[in-house]
């Protein structure tokens, strides 16, 4: 059983390792105002960007979906991983040692699954680098000379060659303590007669490697006439390799798509490498796989759909890089991104052309010239006669369907008018309508799809934004359904002080009892603050007081209202020691006002039957209340 990790060290890799540097590995964030950075939420489809990130605070809150935590949570809930699993990977990121209790640490049999695999991936990749070298791998090094890759681009690409015995990569696993459950499990090994062999024997090897930069898998090309297997076999289905989650050269080219806004999407690994020689540094491959939903959510979550990004993609000329563009033009309306094909002269891939037309012929073929969705209606009309009435009437019904699913109705028409000019039909209205009915049709039949929706959705030609219905309320919000409360309104901003900028409250913030705050929700989070020690905590070090008061924290739904109210911003312009006081005293005033009403409705309620002492009592009490609420009116922050 693994040992606890010591908290100090927990403490440490918290500090260490920014929020915002983590979380920009897996999606684009752009300026939220306050301080804050904003981008597409990985835990849930959106059109629109609710996912906040607080650097200072060291926190992240979706506003859609609630999920938010700090650094760790979100490493946990994105890549699945235990606590201790996120703890170790984020510690070897940050160059921090661990240390362990409860008996010590043994971190070949106690690390999680998903780590070990990760370790064993890299290990066989570093393997896999230096059999590149040898004289049995003259082949590969042939192979990628003949493709106008050298030993540099084989370096910066950690192309490799696997021997083409039966176990050389498993036996030098096992002497690196990895189990061969392990190396089964990993997808690097395979069951033989006799114990497992290597999967991958006399190919050429790409390392796969997820957002994160991690190896996950491999890609590898047979170079032998003997080799009876595929052409490319690629690391089968594990608990760390999705084929439909996985994008080659993602991690090489993150950062320029976001930068750029820009995506090319080939088709193979040296189409890969020639783009990105050439200096179109964003381009990425599918492994083995159709580009789907998957692969369009990691692109999105980049691109942050913002109204210039561009996603190109690039197919071979023949029938099957036509249909994998009818495939794409498919997932198209799920992309606020325009989307365009290059399809280079002579049907060349974008290696072949980087061999025959050098590196300036790449860069011309990804420029955005043939829109997605006109080539996909072309490649349809073009299955038909149009030179009967017939093949036009058959050829419109099928395009006509295609174009109906555009969501956006101005870019419908303007599609449409082109559509008929494709078909040869003179009257552009009566295509106009035929794609109207057909789209209304869908839509009474449910047959909605969902289109590029929310404030930035476009149509394959940009146009004006589509409206959406607002996204349901979270399932515990009572605060936020209460919003329009003034004494809600004033208490959560009053939270948010305290969790935001705990100074502009403290101490008076510490005074105030969970009773003040009226909504139950916003009691809770008082609680969690009171049990963290107080707002005071946080003018030394805010961190450590905001983990405190997520560790404080009952549940999930807790603490996600504490992550929320950590990064949310401030109404007001100013936040000052004035904006500050100004909320202490209305809770405070709210809840005096409370209590003279509650006193007073006692005595109402008891009439003659209340004791003379009592009565007194609580005559005293309204009248001492009174005079408190009147000297807040008077004086504000100074009188609490």
């Amino acid at each position: 059983m693994a040992g606890r990790i010591n908290d100090d060290d927990v403490k440490a890799v918290r500090d260490a390792v920014p929020i915002d540097a983590v979380v920009s590995e897996y999606l684009q964030l752009r300026n939220a105002g306050g301080g804050n950075l904003k981008g597409l939420c990985p835990f849930h489809d959106e059109k629109s960007p609710s996912f906040q990130v607080s650097p200072s605070k060291g926190l992240f809150h979706c506003f859609g979906c609630q999920e938010g935590g700090d650094t760790i949570a979100f490493v946990m809930k994105i890549d699945h991983l235990s606590f201790s699993e996120t703890v170790e990977r984020l510690a070897a990121k940050a160059g921090i040692t661990l240390r362990y209790e409860e008996g010590g640490y043994n971190p070949s049999h106690q690390r999680g699954e998903r780590i070990r695999l990760i370790e064993a991936h890299q290990a066989a990749a570093e393997f896999y680098v230096r059999a590149l070298e040898s004289p049995e791998a003259e082949i590969g090094r042939k192979f990628l000379a003949e493709r106008g890759f050298d030993q540099e681009a084989a370096t910066h690409f950690r192309v490799g060659y696997s021997p083409a015995g039966w176990d050389h990569l498993t036996r030098y696993l096992r002497g690196k303590g990895f189990s061969d459950k392990e190396l089964i499990t990993s997808g690097l090994s395979q069951d033989g007669r006799r114990g497992p062999i290597d999967r991958f024997r006399g190919r050429l090897m790409w390392p796969i490697s997820d957002t994160a930069g991690d190896i996950v898998g491999f890609g590898a090309r047979k170079l032998r006439d003997d080799d009876n297997g595929p052409k490319y076999l690629n690391t089968p289905e594990t608990p760390i390799y999705k084929k439909s989650q996985v994008l080659y050269g993602i991690d090489l080219a993150k950062k320029d798509i976001a930068k750029a806004s820009r995506a090319v999407v080939v088709e193979g690994y040296t189409d890969v490498m020639a783009c990105h020689l050439a200096g179109v540094t964003t381009a990425i491959a599918t492994c083995g796989t159709a580009f789907g939903n998957d692969h369009i959510k990691i692109l999105r979550r980049l691109l942050m759909d913002n109204g210039s990004a561009r996603v190109i993609f690039t197919f071979d000329g023949d029938s099957a890089g036509q249909k994998a563009a009818l495939r794409a033009f498919e997932d198209d309306q799920k992309f606020a991104a325009e989307t365009y094909i290059a399809i280079a002269p002579d049907g060349m891939d974008p290696c072949d052309l980087r061999l025959v037309k050098g590196d300036d012929a790449v860069r011309d073929l990804v420029e955005p010239r043939t829109p997605l969705f006109e080539f996909a209606l072309r490649q349809i009309v073009g299955r038909y006669d149009l030179e009967t009435p017939a093949g036009r009437a058959a050829a419109l019904d099928e395009a006509a369907a295609v174009v109906a699913k555009i969501k956006t109705s101005s870019v419908q028409r303007e599609v449409a008018v082109q559509l008929a000019g494709l078909v040869g039909i003179l009257d552009q209205e009566f295509v106009v309508h035929r794609v109207a009915q057909l789209a209304r049709w869908a839509r009474d039949k449910g047959g909605d799809q969902g289109g590029r929706g929310g404030p930035q959705g476009r149509g394959p030609r940009g146009g004006a934004p589509q409206q959406t219905a607002p996204a349901p309320a979270p399932a515990f919000s009572g605060p936020a359904l209460n919003l329009r409360s003034p004494a809600h309104r004033t208490e959560r901003e009053l939270l948010k002080l305290a969790l935001q900028k705990p100074a502009l409250v403290s101490p008076a913030f510490d005074a105030y009892g969970v009773d003040e705050f009226t909504a139950p929700p916003y009691a809770a989070v008082r609680r969690c603050i009171e049990e963290a020690g107080g707002a005071e905590q946080g003018i030394a070090d805010d961190r450590a007081y905001l983990g405190a008061v997520l560790d404080a924290a009952p549940d999930n739904t807790v603490r996600n209202l504490v992550t929320e109210l950590a990064v949310e911003v401030f109404h007001g312009r100013t936040i000052d020691e004035t904006y500050a006081g100004m909320h202490l005293v209305h809770v405070r005033l709210r809840a005096v006002d409370r209590r003279i009403a509650d006193v007073q409705s006692s005595l109402a309620r008891l009439g003659n039957h209340v004791a003379p002492q009592d009565l007194a009592a609580a005559q005293n009490e309204v009248w001492v209340l009174q005079q408190y609420a009147q000297t807040l009116r008077a004086h504000g922050a100074a009188a609490l």
